[in-house]
């Protein structure tokens, strides 16, 4: 309020109307984020769910296998799978997969090398007679140890890589999906604990028989 006085100068007073509680009126509040994704981007979502999901749960069981089979599979799988439509022909060509990558880890099993006096590494397959070298003409006399043999560790060898990969290849639902459409939530469960007890027993095993190959997919000689 304003009032002057005789000699001309003005004195402002509160009013007591005055009203300083008073705030600006906050902004409207923003919409939510639109989080809707199309189908194909969450299918991408899904896979490389399950993708982590094997990796997590399979990866101490790598150690089993030759190098070359697992990487061959994860390779071969999505180009077979294809669009994620399990047809007829998906089925098979997932089954002969799953047969091929298990035959190689069977046979790799048995192969073994030695470094030559050149210095060149030969592979060869274990036989009850010896290393037979898949090349007859190497010029390099092939060492007659005890080592290169066939024994009973070999077959127990092949079985565990065998029984690893098949674990590994079930945690993928890509597998599981087409190979068994009608129990996916009974396979989920299942995989939930069958490759761990697959990764205890094979390494209590690899305890009582080590392996002393160097074989193919394994380290050098």
């Amino acid at each position: 309020m304003e009032q002057s006085d005789d000699n001309g100068i003005k004195i402002y007073t509160i009013s007591s109307s005055a009203n300083f509680d008073h705030q600006p009126p906050s902004p409207p509040p923003m919409p939510p984020p639109d989080f809707t994704t199309t189908t194909g981007g969450r299918r991408r979502r899904a896979m490389a769910n399950g993708v982590q999901k094997t990796l997590s749960k399979t990866s101490m069981l790598v150690n089993f296998l030759p190098t070359g089979t697992l990487l061959t599979f994860e390779m071969l799988l999505p180009s077979v799978y294809g669009k994620g439509e399990c047809t007829t022909v998906t089925t098979l060509m997932i089954n002969v997969l799953l047969g091929i990558c298990t035959m190689s880890c069977f046979f790799f099993h048995f192969t073994d090398s030695f470094r030559g006096p050149d210095g060149k590494i030969y592979y060869g397959f274990v036989s009850p007679w010896g290393l037979k070298v898949f090349k007859s003409d190497i010029g390099v006399e092939v060492p007659d140890d005890e080592r290169y043999k066939l024994g009973f560790t070999d077959f127990v060898h092949a079985m565990m890589s065998s029984m690893v990969f098949v674990a590994i290849a079930f945690s993928d639902h890509r597998v599981t999906n087409c190979l068994f459409p009608r129990h996916t939530k009974e396979m989920d469960e299942v995989m939930q604990s069958f490759p761990l007890m697959v990764g205890v027993v094979c390494s209590g095993l690899f305890l009582v028989f080590p392996n002393t190959r160097y074989g193919i997919g394994c380290l050098s000689a």
